[in-house]
């Protein structure tokens, strides 16, 4: 998709430090098997609600929860679960200040946040690498960093998109200081390349495989062709550190669902993207089909089992923000993932 506005933008300090986690929980007592009534079953215990927030709108990153959710995965776990778009505060502080139990994040803003006190943990990675990088319209030419001199850059204002453009353009001894950057907003990057810039940060499984189906010929930098340190993970479910001490429990379930939502996705990519398309009806039906079938390998892609992630990757990321002065101080990368919920 489109790189968000709002991605990595959250002001992290208005929200620093520990946040309570007001979650009320449903009744979750059983009831007792009347004498005399031969064979009836214990009653279930009531579903717990919950709600993920998603990053952006509804695409195939997300289409293991919405499989979790649709065939029952959440329910076998005992959870009601509701996904919800993010509001103005974005994702991560919604998670973060307890006004939802998880979401959709990413890499980056979970390290930044957690730089700034805000508690956020992530769960699993939803892809295993990086697919993002800066995508252009292939008659402008750009099929290198260098070639980003005296061309405009559009994005959504942030101070890691500089970054990431300068560290690539160092590779190739070019001057970063001779691109044009701008913010777009939520521009569509077909009209904006048209229109107003030249290249644009987006992840191939949605924008670039639009790209594809329209028949528009597009140059792709990926940031992991330039760099190990840029190959993070992006995007990540999150929750929050007193989700974690005081609802293990749902986490577990929670992540146990997700996983098995993805691994649906990972082995029917077909069927899957059929129940993102009845869940979320306005979206372009045969983008969803072919982004699909592109992005489910890549889900899990080398890993032993969907979701995990490395402390070597969130080291290496972290370390490659604060060599460019992205970081106030080094990230206790550690305190920042878990594995401990993901299924064996």
């Amino acid at each position: 998709m489109f790189k968000p506005k709002n991605k990595g933008q959250a002001s992290w300090k208005g929200v620093a430090g520990m946040l309570v986690l007001a979650l009320a929980l449903a009744g979750c007592g059983s009831k007792e098997e009347t004498p005399g009534q031969n064979g009836q079953a214990e009653a279930e215990k009531p579903l717990e609600k919950v709600q993920v927030v998603l990053d952006w709108t509804p695409n195939t990153n997300h289409t293991g929860l919405y499989v979790a959710r649709d065939k029952g995965y959440f329910k076998e776990q005992g959870l009601d679960v509701e996904i919800i778009q993010p509001g103005e505060s974005g994702a991560d502080q919604m998670v973060a200040s307890g006004e939802v139990q998880f979401g959709v994040s990413y890499q980056e803003s979970i390290t930044m946040a957690r730089i700034a006190g805000v508690p956020l943990v992530s769960l699993a990675a939803v892809i295993q690498h990086n697919t993002s990088g800066f995508a252009s319209p292939a008659e402008k030419g750009i099929d290198s960093p260098e070639k980003f001199e005296g061309k405009t850059y559009g994005g959504w204002g942030a101070p890691v998109e500089e970054a990431v453009i300068q560290s690539l353009m160092e590779e190739k001894n070019a001057d970063i200081n001779k691109v044009n950057i701008m913010s777009i907003g939520n521009a569509d990057f077909f009209t904006a390349v048209k229109r107003d810039i030249d290249f644009a940060w987006i992840y191939y499984a949605w924008t670039g495989v639009e790209a594809e189906l329209r028949g528009e010929k597009i140059n792709m930098l990926y940031l992991t062709d330039y760099s190990d340190k840029l190959d993070y993970y992006t995007p990540v479910l999150a929750t929050s550190e007193s989700m974690i001490a005081e609802k293990p429990e749902i986490v577990k379930a929670f992540t146990a669902a997700a996983a098995k939502g993805y691994k649906y996705a990972i082995d029917n990519p077909e069927d899957a993207a059929e129940v993102l398309i009845k869940a979320e009806p306005d979206l372009n039906a045969e983008l969803v089909r072919a982004s699909q079938k592109w992005l489910s390998p890549k889900y899990q892609d080398d890993a032993p089992r969907w979701g995990e992630q490395k402390l070597s990757v969130w080291e290496n990321y972290a370390d490659w923000m604060y060599e460019h002065k992205l970081l106030e101080k080094e990230l206790e990368a550690e305190k920042a993932f878990t594995n401990e919920f993901l299924p064996q």
